[in-house]
């Protein structure tokens, strides 16, 4: 595996970064998770969008532009022969001192590593998977806005830990107010009387590039998609459930907190769903190899 950093490429025995990064002292940085599909990376440009948002929210300046850092990750994949794959794209404030103050990060390091992924079990999207809540909540907007995918995810992690600990491989994180905001790493969909519902962003949600897409490609086939705040009450009532994510891409969801969800199987709009998306990936995105 041959990684990106700051402009040269390194075997993954090689692949190093200071001690003193502050994306490993602190958390201080940002990431994407981006897929790719069919010789082509999926929604590139939207990620990498996002990706810019996040460095803009917590003032750290990426050293590429928008069109270099698309470049980079095409590159990564050729020199890794990925066709079907996972790519992580992170930004650290770079290396600094033992000690808080981001000014003494002079150069930001940019890395980007392209291999595989499989983020379930196969089965799980075959008889849909079993959920619980999290004791855990959401961060607050006003502690560190949800908005920003950064390198400090110890909220999810800790959501996670107790996914794991219940049996499960997700957790439901709510928010202060007790509505839903998403998952530990995905988004959160219901479907009840024909319609489609999610969290709103304001609820704690991540802007997730699979949750926008699945929210286009419901509209385009007829489905009504709201964004209303959610309660456990809702979840446990609905017909269907399902989980967005880059990794996770739709993941039924059968049971929550013990409460059979629908029919306990995956639900026919989350099927249809899930053949649209697949569709889609096989002809959006940007070629890899010319």
């Amino acid at each position: 595996m041959k990684i990106y950093i700051d402009g040269k490429y390194y075997t993954e025995k090689d692949a190093k970064i200071s001690v003193f990064d502050h994306g490993l002292l602190y958390g201080d940085g940002i990431f994407e998770g981006i897929r790719v599909y069919h010789d082509r990376v999926f929604k590139l440009k939207e990620h990498i969008d996002r990706l810019f948002y996040s460095a803009k929210s917590i003032l750290l300046t990426i050293p590429m532009t928008h069109g270099e850092l698309m470049k980079a990750v095409i590159e990564t994949c050729r020199r890794n022969k990925v066709r079907d794959g996972y790519i992580r794209l992170v930004v650290t404030r770079g290396v600094g001192t033992l000690g808080l103050n981001p000014q003494r990060c002079k150069d930001p390091s940019v890395i980007i590593i392209a291999g595989k992924i499989q983020l379930y079990p196969v089965e799980l999207y075959q008889r849909g998977m079993e959920i619980v809540t999290a004791s855990t909540t959401r961060n607050l907007h006003s502690a560190l806005n949800p908005a920003i995918k950064s390198l400090n995810y110890l909220n999810n992690i800790l959501a996670k830990i107790e996914a794991t600990n219940a049996g499960c491989e997700e957790a439901i994180l709510l928010n202060a107010e007790g509505f839903v905001a998403e998952c530990t790493g995905d988004n959160v969909f219901i479907v009840k009387a024909g319609h489609l519902f999610t969290p709103p962003l304001s609820a704690g949600a991540l802007y997730g590039i699979t949750r926008q897409v699945v929210m286009e490609i419901a509209e385009e086939s007829g489905l009504v998609v709201s964004e209303p705040n959610l309660t456990r009450y809702d979840l446990f009532n609905a017909d269907e459930c399902f989980l967005t994510g880059t990794g996770a891409e739709l993941m039924p969801v059968v049971k929550i907190d013990g409460r059979v969800i629908g029919t306990g199987k995956p639900g026919r709009v989350t099927g249809r769903l899930v053949a649209q998306y697949r569709a889609l990936t096989k002809v959006n995105g940007e070629p890899i190899y010319d």
